[in-house]
């Protein structure tokens, strides 16, 4: 914090742990949808290449979600990956945003991740959250009710098994960055308590996180936030959202029915190609979603960010399965025009 006791408006003063420019990455989920699919062995070699290429471009890190029961294949295992990942990289951090936490043993999580720090020679950000799908937490025989409850109480103990040498081999880092992805005041409070970061970007969270912070007994100066925007840069963004359109519905599709899976709520109505170029806006952006030049995807993140205790930005590497000439050429234009021209 501040001397005026405020937060400042450089994202670049808050905590010791937080210098020098904020990191721009990459948001893997690994999707490889029916209509777009490729055999599963070489949608996953060449996704390694790509990171190894975004590396090459500048990159500063690469984040992995985890779903499961996805028909589209959702990365089910980010750990899995993060490790192969860290044998083909040398730089750049490696991410999980998030790990579901609540369904694995808190011993398992730290001994994996120790093993993924010291393959990386110690670039792992580690990031928990709770999940919302039913079914994956019956598939784990875990209680969905309980979910924040556990993950709670699965970044202490890791933490503390970490940090106290309990799993061996040990991990490079001390401590390992952890995160937790947790949405909504009540949830930033809770991230703030347990003294990790917050892997959010809504501005109307740096309150209670910081005040839970305070309230942990935890520095608020020792902030820190990170997160995801929805963006895809291309030359030409009206007509690269036009091909983006089916593999966004498809995206927008299977979130929409895994939040009403085993609840018996009946299951929400597909969202088509044609609803979703309806509220396209005059500015060629969708609600959720906005394909835009460099120049504007600079202006973007730095609005979103600005005032912010930012550590880490990362954006969609592709869009469920989309063409990979409007991948690759996001990427470049990501990594070699947008990066540097931000602050």
């Amino acid at each position: 914090m501040h001397p005026d006791g405020g937060w400042g408006t450089d994202p670049r003063t808050f905590g010791p742990g937080i210098v020098g420019p904020m990191k721009l990455g990459l948001y893997l989920d690994m999707r490889n949808p029916d209509p777009w699919r490729r055999p599963w062995a070489e949608h996953y070699a060449r996704t390694l290449e790509r990171v190894v290429e975004a590396e090459r471009l500048g990159a500063d890190s690469v984040w992995l979600s985890e779903h499961h029961l996805f028909d589209d294949g959702y990365l089910p295992q980010p750990l899995t990956l993060a490790a192969a990942i860290a044998a083909r990289t040398e730089r750049l951090r490696i991410g999980t945003a998030v790990l579901l936490a609540a369904l694995r043993p808190p011993i398992l999580i730290a001994e994996e991740a120790a093993i993924v720090d010291l393959v990386s020679g110690g670039r792992l950000e580690l990031g928990f959250g709770a999940g919302y799908s039913a079914p994956e937490y019956e598939a784990y025989g875990a209680d969905i009710t309980r979910r924040y409850g556990r993950t709670d109480a699965a970044v202490a103990e890791v933490r503390r098994l970490l940090d106290e040498d309990v799993v061996t081999p040990p991990a490079v880092q001390r401590p390992i960055p952890i995160w937790l992805g947790y949405q909504g005041p009540q949830g930033a409070g809770r991230a703030g308590r347990l003294g990790v970061g917050l892997l959010s970007l809504e501005r109307s969270l740096l309150e209670p996180y910081g005040d839970g912070l305070a309230e942990g007994g935890h520095d608020p100066g020792a902030a820190r936030m990170g997160g995801m925007l929805d963006l895809i840069v291309a030359d030409d963004p009206p007509a690269a959202l036009e091909r983006i359109l089916p593999h966004y519905a498809h995206q927008l599709n299977t979130y929409r029915r895994a939040a009403v899976a085993g609840t018996g709520q009946p299951e929400p109505r597909e969202i088509t190609v044609e609803k979703l170029a309806e509220g396209i806006s005059t500015t060629g952006q969708l609600p959720g979603l906005s394909v835009l030049t460099p120049g504007e995807a600079v202006t973007m993140i730095t609005e979103r960010t600005a005032g912010l205790p930012v550590e880490h930005v990362y954006v969609w590497a592709s869009v469920a399965g989309m063409a990979d000439d409007l991948v690759e050429r996001h990427l470049e234009l990501l990594l070699t025009q947008v990066r540097p021209a931000l602050p």
